[in-house]
C-alpha cells in the first residue's frame, strides 16, 4: 500500500527533495540519485559528499537509515547520476515556498514589509505599472523574454535621436559623414562575470543556487550569449580568470569582432580585468595596465589591478579624436577604505597621464568597474564630486559597505606615503611639479585660472583629495517613482550596487547629474542605458547566479554620443 506519512526529518528536507518510493522497494535500484535528491545547494548533515558526485557510486557508500532496510543485492548495484526514473516519485513540498525559482516568503515579507500573497503574474503587472514612461519595452522583450524565469530589463532612452540611430546602425550606416552632421555613437558594457576560482573559494555566497548552475561549463555559454545579445562596442570585464581567458574567452570575443586587452592580478588569485572593443568602431592608441601592489609600501599589499586604454574612434570627422576607457576592480574588504582610496588615486593618476590632449584638456573619459563601494559613500562622492576632505573619516566608512563598521580607526593624513609618487590631486608627482612650475611662471604675467588655484590650495590642505575630472554616473541608483534602490549584485549575503559606469558629461547632457556639466573638452552625451533591477525582482528568479544569468553581478550597459568642443 501507499505510505500516507513520512518521518518528520524527511519532511523537513525541503521543497526540492524528491525520493523514490515503491512499496517494499524504497529506491529503484538502477535509477540515478543526484537529480532525485537536491536542495538548492544545501546538503543535509548526514551527506558526506557535495552533490553532484562522480558517475559511479562506491560500493561501500551507505544511505542514511531512515530510508529503510535494503535488499541483499543492493551493494552490488551500479548507480548512475544523469537520469532517474520518472515513475514512483513524490515531492516533499515546503509550505514556505510558493513555486520553484522564487525566494522564501519570509524574504518576500522582509522586502515588501507585509505578507505577499500575490501571484507572479500580479507582481509582473505591478512592476510594469511602475516603469518610467520613457522606457522602450520592445528592444529587450525580444531578446530576453523567451527564456523561462528571466526578468526583462528595459532600455531607457534619454535622447529621441538614439532610437533612430540604432536603426541606421543596424543597417550598417557610415558614421563618417562630413560636416556638422557627423556623430559618433557607441555602447559600453561593464560586467563582473564572476571568476570560477572566486566562486569556489566563496561557495557560502551561493548556497541558494543549484549546484549544476555553478559549473563553468554551464556558466560560460550563458555569459557569452549575454554579451552577444547586448552587443556592446566596448566591454569592460572584471573577474576574468586567466586560464579561461587564454583558452576560451579571448578567442570567443575575437570571433565576435573584438580586440582584447587583459591585465591579470599580481598575486595568487588568477583573475583580472579585460577591456575589449570592436575593431570596426575603434583603433587602439595605447594600453596602460595599472598594478596596485607595491612591494616597498606596506599599505599597498593587495593584488588588485586596473587597465586604461586610449581608443581612437573610426568614421569620425576629427582626426585626433580619442576616448579614454578605464576598468578596475577595487579591493573588497569593507574595513580597508585607506587601501581603496589609494587604489582609486593610482587609477586616476594613470588616467590623468593618458587622457591629456595637445591643447592641455582631457579627452572624454569613461571609468567602469566593480568599486566595492555603495552609492553615497565617501569614495563614491569623491569620484563624482572630484574632492574629498577625509579628516576624521573612519576607515570602515569609506566604502559604505557596512552600516555599522567594526573598529573606529581614522584615516591617516596623508593616506599614502610620498614615495608612491602620487599627489593629493591624484596625478603623478613629476607631472604635478611641471604643472606647478608652469603655473608659477604665468603667475607673474596673469592671474591663474580656477584649475591652478585648486592645485595650489590642495597642496596646503593635505587632508583634501581632488581629481581633475568632472564625472557623472550613468545610473541614478534609485527608482524615481518608489525610491527603491537599484541592485547590481545579488547573492546569499547581500544585494547592493557596487558596479558603476562613470563618464565625463558634455555641457548639453540632460542625463548628467548636477555639477558634471563643465567637462574639459566636449565630453559625452548619455543617450540611453539598460535599466537595472530591484532586489525583489532578482529573488523572483532565485537571485544571482540563476538559470539564465550566470554571474552574481548584472551587466551594466550605456549608449553614448561623442560631443566635440
Amino acid at each position: 500500500g501507499r505510505h500516507s506519512m513520512l518521518p518528520r526529518h524527511v519532511q523537513r528536507l525541503g521543497r526540492d527533495w524528491i525520493t523514490h518510493w515503491n512499496g517494499s522497494q524504497i529506491l529503484a535500484l538502477n535509477s540515478p540519485v543526484s537529480s532525485c535528491m537536491r536542495w538548492a545547494g544545501h546538503y543535509p548533515p548526514w551527506a558526506s559528499f557535495p552533490l553532484p558526485i562522480s558517475a559511479d557510486f562506491s560500493a561501500n557508500w551507505r544511505f542514511p537509515p531512515f530510508f529503510g532496510p535494503w535488499r541483499p543485492g543492493f551493494q552490488n548495484s551500479n548507480w548512475h547520476l544523469d537520469n532517474y526514473a520518472q515513475s514512483c516519485c513524490f515531492h516533499l513540498p515546503n509550505p514556505s515556498m510558493k513555486s520553484e525559482g522564487e525566494e522564501p516568503l519570509t524574504k518576500k515579507r522582509r522586502l515588501s514589509g507585509q505578507d505577499d500573497t500575490s501571484t507572479p503574474e500580479q507582481e509582473t503587472n505591478l512592476s510594469s505599472q511602475k516603469e518610467v514612461s520613457c522606457l522602450s519595452v520592445a528592444q529587450n522583450e525580444e531578446k530576453h523574454g523567451s527564456k523561462k524565469g528571466t526578468i526583462k530589463r528595459h532600455w531607457e532612452y534619454f535622447c529621441q535621436q538614439s532610437k533612430t540611430m540604432k536603426i541606421t546602425k543596424d543597417k550598417g550606416s557610415d558614421q563618417s559623414s562630413t560636416g556638422k552632421e557627423a556623430e559618433f555613437d557607441f555602447t559600453v558594457m561593464s560586467y563582473n562575470i564572476l571568476s570560477q576560482n572566486l566562486l569556489e573559494d566563496n561557495s557560502h555566497l551561493y548556497r541558494h543556487c543549484r549546484q549544476r548552475l555553478l559549473f563553468w561549463t554551464y556558466r560560460f555559454p550563458n555569459i557569452l550569449q549575454e554579451i552577444k545579445e547586448l552587443d556592446a562596442d566596448v566591454l569592460c570585464l572584471q573577474e576574468v580568470q586567466e586560464d579561461h581567458y587564454r583558452t576560451e574567452i579571448k578567442s570567443s570575443l575575437e570571433s565576435l569582432g573584438y580586440h582584447c586587452e587583459y591585465k591579470m592580478r599580481t598575486g595568487r588569485k588568477p583573475d583580472g580585468c579585460a577591456i575589449c572593443f570592436k575593431t570596426s568602431k575603434f583603433s587602439l592608441i595605447s594600453s596602460n595596465p595599472v598594478e596596485f601592489f607595491r612591494r616597498d609600501i606596506p599599505l599597498l599589499d593587495r593584488d588588485n589591478v586596473g587597465l586604461v586604454l586610449l581608443l581612437q574612434p573610426r568614421f569620425h570627422c576629427k582626426a585626433n579624436a580619442a576616448i579614454c576607457i578605464a576598468n578596475t576592480h577595487l579591493l573588497y574588504n569593507p574595513r580597508r577604505g585607506d587601501i581603496k582610496l589609494t587604489q582609486l588615486a593610482m587609477l586616476l593618476a594613470e588616467i590623468a597621464s593618458v587622457a591629456p590632449q595637445k591643447d592641455g584638456s582631457f579627452c572624454p573619459i569613461i571609468i567602469c568597474g566593480d568599486f566595492n563601494s555603495v552609492p553615497g559613500s565617501p569614495l563614491y562622492r569623491f569620484i563624482k564630486e572630484g574632492k574629498l576632505n577625509y579628516e576624521g573619516l573612519a576607515i570602515g566608512k569609506v566604502s559604505g559597505q557596512e552600516q555599522f563598521p567594526r573598529g573606529q580607526r581614522i584615516l591617516s593624513i596623508p593616506i599614502w606615503p610620498k614615495k608612491l609618487g602620487i599627489s593629493q590631486n591624484c596625478v603623478y608627482e613629476i607631472k604635478q611639479q611641471q604643472k606647478e612650475e608652469n603655473a608659477g611662471e604665468k603667475l607673474e604675467a596673469a592671474k591663474p585660472d580656477n584649475t591652478q588655484e585648486i592645485v595650489i590650495a590642495s597642496e596646503k590642505l593635505s587632508s583634501k583629495l581632488q581629481h581633475h575630472f568632472k564625472l557623472s554616473s550613468v545610473y541614478s541608483h534609485y527608482f524615481p517613482e518608489t525610491g527603491i534602490p537599484e541592485v547590481t549584485t545579488c547573492h546569499s549575503r547581500s544585494a547592493v550596487t557596487v558596479d558603476y559606469i562613470f563618464y565625463s558629461a558634455a555641457n548639453d547632457d540632460t542625463a548628467a547629474q548636477p555639477g558634471a556639466e563643465d567637462s574639459f573638452c566636449g565630453g559625452l552625451k548619455l543617450l540611453g542605458r539598460l535599466a537595472l533591477l530591484t532586489e525583489k525582482d532578482l529573488w523572483t528568479v532565485n537571485g544571482l547566479p540563476n538559470e539564465n544569468n550566470s554571474s552574481d553581478h548584472l551587466p551594466l550597459l550605456a549608449e553614448f554620443r561623442l560631443i566635440e568642443r
